[in-house]
């Protein structure tokens, strides 16, 4: 199953390397920058959405 990276909107699947609880879910990322942008500033990316390369 696919998942949608978070930060820049890319298709991942779960068997990805790079991902991260918050607040109960699991995000998935395409990679390890996404995560990490993600990670410093969650609340951005889930009130905004995907807005491309970090």
């Amino acid at each position: 199953m696919s998942q949608t990276c978070p930060v820049c909107g890319m298709e991942v699947e779960e068997t990805s390397p790079f991902k991260t609880m918050y607040k109960g879910t699991m995000y998935y990322f395409c990679s390890n920058g996404c995560k990490k942008a993600f990670e410093k500033d969650p609340e951005k990316y889930l009130r905004e959405g995907p807005k491309g390369m970090p």
